[in-house]
């Protein structure tokens, strides 16, 4: 997987660290992260099965910088929104269309909630394609958000934040709606079939016409069906490119719906920030 933050035993669990309660796999979509000196750790866990429909993981990252130079990461974000707890600053943050860089400096610790794709509707009450590419103060969906942004990071350990986190939004849990497990089951099939390569293949599946699925998503997912279809290929290509495996990109273009393979580099470019050819002499 792309964007490994720490090696894992077979166990799932971070080698030279002790067991981790409901710790997994580290794929968090990083491009490139900035070498040591310093020390980073990024961590997920799995949700408690009241927040299972809602919530993908929590995370918590951490990183202890003082004295060095701070530290860049370059992220491919998934097309979820974002609940993070850090000191004086928590924010929800919405999808983000193209790379996140992000400069590390110092030291901190920040824990996250990383909804399911098309989950955080019920929340916000708003589309949430209003928020794509920009963040808001957390207290501005939860209003009690300062409070438990001081309790959850008080906590002695990250199991306690994860579970201080956890029932906060167990509190703050809105009436189901239906919509949300169409547009979670749409996205995850996105993600989970790579023949999943245009919009046709999605509304042949999910029995809707392309513009009610564009109106759902424009209001559960945040972007486009489209945007998250080649998404999710390219995270494909990228797994691809990192393990080794030949890609065949002029087919892969053609399936995608480019009109030839150049058209498809230049949006692989303005998503990884290089050309194909390139990314592994970047990583």
């Amino acid at each position: 997987m792309i964007g490994k933050s720490r090696h894992l035993d077979p166990n799932g669990q971070a080698q030279g660290s002790p067991p981790r309660r409901g710790a997994f796999g580290q794929g968090c979509g990083i491009l490139r992260h900035s070498p040591p000196p310093g020390s980073y750790q990024h961590i997920r866990y799995r949700p408690p099965s009241a927040l299972a429909d809602w919530v993908e993981h929590f995370w918590m990252e951490s990183w202890a910088l003082r004295g060095c130079a701070p530290q860049t990461r370059v992220v491919l974000p998934h097309p979820c929104v974002h609940l993070v707890f850090a000191p004086g600053r928590s924010r929800i943050y919405g999808v983000q269309l193209s790379r996140f860089v992000r400069e590390l400096k110092g030291d901190d610790r920040i824990l996250g909630i990383k909804f399911r794709a098309g989950a955080f509707y019920p929340f916000f009450h708003k589309p949430v394609s209003t928020i794509v590419n920009t963040s808001l103060p957390a207290q501005q969906v939860f209003p009690n958000a300062i409070p438990a942004e001081k309790s959850v990071l008080a906590c002695c350990d990250d199991h306690a934040m994860v579970d201080a986190a956890a029932q906060f939004l167990i509190a703050h849990l809105p009436p189901r709606d239906p919509n949300v497990d169409i547009a979670c089951k749409i996205v995850e099939e996105i993600a989970n079939d790579r023949c999943v390569t245009r919009v046709e293949h999605v509304t042949a599946r999910c029995g809707l016409q392309e513009r009610t699925l564009q109106r759902l998503f424009h209001r559960y997912v945040g972007a486009s069906p489209r945007w998250v279809i080649k998404r999710y290929r390219v995270y494909d290509v990228l797994n691809q490119l990192s393990a080794g495996i030949p890609v065949a990109w002029a087919a892969l273009a053609q399936d995608m719906g480019y009109f030839d393979q150049s058209h498809f580099n230049n949006d692989f470019k303005r998503m990884v920030g290089c050309a194909p050819g390139e990314y592994l002499e970047l990583r």
